[in-house]
């Protein structure tokens, strides 16, 4: 609805009336302000006044909730090509590995995280007794009848330590003879299999409280140390086998910060020594620290923050597969001259997975740095940001060793 002067050629008020009490306007009605009286003399000050949002809004309703707070602003995350290109990382995608076991294995108890049993987590005793209600109505101890106490002493006594190995053993030996290729009899891979479990329930397995070393053979623990020793299992590279090698994406290949490029309404920092515009802080504090330390270490020729650029570790937890992200890649030097690529992670407590994690960056590394295809890479985790430097610079100096003894 217009409301006009009199004179019909200019319009001197519009109001918008919609319904719903809105009072947005279209702008063929606005456009009506436009039209001016006379032309021949443009100096003439002429104004037509609007009322309606968001020119001048006239109250018609309180908003009970208050103003509402402003949008948070959007940055666009991308790759400085091609002033920054010097300064590009790249990173293979590996989804797994793959050896051939011929006469011997090897275990790497590094990546072996200990296995906890813990009561706290898992009970291994209950109470238990027929139902009986108060007078609310709620289910109580305190009815007629006997409580019966349940506990695993009866199993436990039933169940012998060798016998534990034994079944997990045949298991391994099982899963290592028929999902990969083995060339070892199944006489012959047993014995070294029930090696490998008998030190890793001696050494890696942790029974807390009440808990006995046997209760490892019950669900999830049984299948938690499985998943363990086989992510640590691979030829003896010392007798003779071939390392294990990583396998990687068949439908994508190697990753770069060239690719980076998106939004995102998280807070950002510029960057002086990164491929990128931005690095991405997922904390208020931590990684705010390590992107400043990373920036100017003296080790660091380039680094980026791991968000939306695609690299992840792949493992195996409670029989599923997922992917670690850590927080941040690095391109290092040492002396001078480069020597390889640091994944970092920044972490501000620990926990169980947190281990695994770990086990699965150190086969990782260990995969793609017998490949050699894409250069030397090492892991390091801190716990606290101040330590970064030493971190970084250890990384860089093991770094040169590696380079010399492969050119050695």
């Amino acid at each position: 609805m217009l409301t006009e002067g009199w004179d019909a050629t200019t319009v001197t008020h519009i109001v918008g009336l919609r319904p719903f009490e809105s009072q947005l306007l279209c702008e063929q009605v606005v456009g009506r302000g436009l039209r001016r009286s006379q032309y021949f003399d443009l100096s003439v000050e002429e104004v037509a006044k609007v009322y309606g949002v968001p020119f001048e809004l006239i109250p018609l309703k309180t908003n009970p909730t208050g103003p509402r707070e402003p949008p948070p602003k959007i940055h666009h995350v991308r790759a400085l090509s091609p002033e920054r290109d010097h300064l590009e990382i790249r990173f293979p995608r590996v989804e797994g590995y793959s050896f051939r076991i011929r006469n011997s294995i090897r275990v790497d108890w590094s990546r072996v995280p200990p296995l906890p049993l813990d009561p706290a987590v898992i009970p291994d005793e209950t109470l238990l007794k027929g139902l009986s209600a108060d007078e609310g109505g709620a289910l109580s101890l305190l009815g007629p009848g006997r409580t019966e106490e349940v506990t695993l002493a009866a199993w436990r006594k039933g169940v012998r330590l060798q016998q534990v190995e034994y079944e997990l053993a045949r298991t391994l030996t099982r899963r290592f003879t028929e999902g990969i290729p083995c060339e070892i009899p199944v006489h012959a891979f047993f014995p070294q299999m029930l090696a490998a479990v008998r030190k890793c329930i001696i050494e890696r397995v942790q029974p807390l409280g009440g808990r006995d070393r046997k209760d490892v053979l019950l669900n999830p623990y049984y299948g938690e140390i499985v998943e363990r020793l086989v992510g640590a299992i691979s030829p003896d590279v010392e007798e003779g086998e071939a390392p294990e090698l990583p396998r990687y994406e068949t439908n994508r290949g190697p990753g770069s910060t060239r690719d980076v490029d998106f939004w995102t309404s998280k807070p950002v920092v510029e960057c002086e020594h990164s491929h990128l515009n931005y690095a991405v802080a997922d904390t208020q504090r931590w990684e705010q620290i390590a992107r400043f330390y990373l920036d100017r270490h003296d080790c660091v020729v380039s680094f980026v923050r791991n968000f939306n650029l695609g690299f992840a570790i792949p493992y195996l937890h409670n029989g599923e597969k997922k992917d670690y992200v850590p927080d941040f890649l690095a391109r290092l030097r040492w002396d001078g001259q480069e020597v390889g690529t640091l994944i970092l992670e920044v972490k501000g407590y620990r926990d169980e997975e947190s281990a695994i994690k770990q086990a699965a960056a150190r086969r990782w590394l260990q995969a793609v740095n017998n490949d050699g295809q894409h250069g030397r890479w090492d892991y390091r985790i801190i716990y606290l940001p101040t330590d970064l430097n030493g971190a970084v610079r250890a990384a860089a100096e093991r770094l040169a060793q590696m380079s010399s003894v492969a050119l050695g």
